[in-house]
């Protein structure tokens, strides 16, 4: 009896097996050998970030895997990027679904995991007309501003008792504060029901949603959703899940409760709730849920903190390292803006040149997102003269392109002086160049995540010199791809 129950557990993963073992009519990318049932999946950690152009260079720049049963496409080169996200953009703008991104998009409610369609459509223009628009950005200066003006005052006190600082937790601190600020209007220096401390511990949580491996996302279906449940993974999720998403509600109380002050210039939240209202009254097809709101937020946060804030992180670590950069970079700023200036306004940034540079090689050696988020192919497409069938995965690897030394001389080199005579730039029409993606699926956040980028490093270099804790050589603490700096010493300039 018990062989015959196991039996018929196989039996869904046995003819899917069998499915696989039926020669292909199509023809496919090459790519490493696979085994009977799990693909490629033994092979996951040689096709991580630092291997993947070792994978780029023995299969092409178009390689095929198999991860369980679901067929995923990796493109190395800029020009098979090109071709999906400009050419087949309409074909595969759409996202694949698994446990951990329906969950924090509150099922595909949000902009950046949700699938192409009347929804997602709806969003984006919302956000392109309402949340992200240029005059929006603008309205925000202030915010900005005085963020960075506070910080600063923190780590000159640090600076006059001469002690180091965590970076990292620093920088991270300043975004989730400007983030919060402006998406959702919430003060994380006088708040009630979160504090800096605790909103990057959330921050961290929020990426296990879209890190974590399930059986599930290997194999779809009925079979991999019963694993999952007997490991106890979905558990472990659904813990966090009600962390985050009580920090969420608690977000969209402050925003709906009576005699709510109304602030000048209304956050995204603020937007949106509006915009509810005036969809109830209109009566259109399309309405904004609550689902939606928290979608929004879940987004906003996540995308919004984290690529800032570890973009940030490698910034100040590869002037570290790079004490020649370090000195250029910051005697065009003191000398462009002055020896005596007590405050950084974002209309500085407008007078330096070799700063902009410096700004766009961070961007190319170390983007936010090494891999862009994934598409899945719609219909069959040829990609470099290979077919993608329908419901295949395509994963940009934004890494290996902005590092292809057929594109770039010296490619792991920090060099912001290749893009002296280049016109090459980073907001998605130069398909070398994807830390924000390109296509309908770029960032709608981008213009904002890149002056807040930007205004910080300018405070950051202009009022301080940066050193390491008692003179350690910088290559000793950087280690692979891995967030490096933690303490570092910082003296006011």
């Amino acid at each position: 009896m018990s062989l015959f129950l196991c039996f018929l557990f196989l039996l869904p993963l046995i003819l899917i097996f069998l499915k696989y073992l039926q020669p292909s009519k199509w023809n496919l990318p090459p790519g490493p050998p696979k085994l009977p049932f799990i693909g490629n999946l033994h092979q996951r950690r040689e096709i991580q970030l630092r291997n993947r152009r070792n994978l780029f260079q023995k299969y092409g720049p178009v390689v095929y895997l198999r991860l369980g049963i679901v067929p995923v496409v990796v493109i190395s080169s800029k020009e098979a990027a090109e071709e999906v996200l400009k050419t087949h953009d309409l074909e595969c703008c759409t996202r694949p679904e698994t446990v951990g991104t329906r969950k924090i998009s509150y099922n595909s409610k949000d902009i950046g995991f949700a699938p192409y369609g009347e929804e997602w459509r709806a969003m984006r223009k919302l956000s392109a007309i309402e949340l992200f628009s240029t005059k929006k950005n603008q309205s925000f200066r202030f915010i900005r501003e005085e963020e960075n003006d506070l910080l600063i005052k923190k780590l000159t006190d640090s600076a006059l008792r001469r002690s180091p600082v965590s970076l990292e937790k620093t920088l991270y601190t300043l975004v989730g504060s400007i983030v919060c600020r402006v998406a959702f209007g919430l003060n994380l220096h006088a708040c009630e029901f979160i504090d800096e401390d605790r909103v990057v511990d959330l921050l961290h949580k929020s990426e296990l949603f879209t890190r974590t491996s399930l059986f599930s996302n290997f194999f779809p279906g009925r079979t991999g959703r019963v694993i999952d449940w007997i490991s106890g993974q979905n558990k472990r999720l659904e813990n966090d899940f009600l962390e985050l998403d009580t920090f969420f509600q608690n977000i969209l109380d402050d925003h709906l409760k009576p005699g709510r002050t109304e602030l000048e210039s209304p956050d995204i939240i603020d937007v949106m709730i509006d915009q509810m209202r005036k969809q109830s009254k209109d009566g259109d097809s399309f309405k904004f849920t609550t689902n939606h709101l928290k979608g929004m937020i879940s987004d906003t946060f996540l995308a919004g903190v984290s690529t800032s804030a570890s973009t940030l992180v490698w910034a100040m670590t590869e002037l570290i390292r790079n004490p020649r950069v370090m000195k250029k970079v910051q005697d065009e700023v003191r000398t462009k803006l002055g020896d005596k200036k007590e405050r950084i306004r974002e209309e500085d940034l407008n007078e330096l040149q070799y700063f902009k540079l410096m700004v766009k090689e961070i961007f190319r050696l170390h983007p936010a997102a090494p891999l862009l988020l994934p598409r899945v192919a719609m219909s069959h497409i040829k990609i470099q003269g290979y077919d993608i069938p329908a419901k295949t995965q395509i994963l940009i690897n934004a890494y290996a392109i902005a590092r292809d030394p057929k594109l770039w001389e010296n490619p792991d080199e920090f060099n912001p002086e290749r893009f002296l005579d280049s016109c090459i730039d980073y907001k998605g029409l130069d398909f070398e160049l994807l830390p924000f993606g390109s296509g309908r699926r770029i960032c709608p956040g981008m213009a904002m995540g890149i002056v807040m980028v930007e205004l910080a490093l300018l405070n950051f270099l202009y009022f301080f010199d940066w050193g390491l804790l008692e003179k350690e050589e910088a290559d000793e603490i950087i280690t692979g791809n891995e967030v490096p700096l933690d303490l570092v010493q910082v003296l006011r300039h």
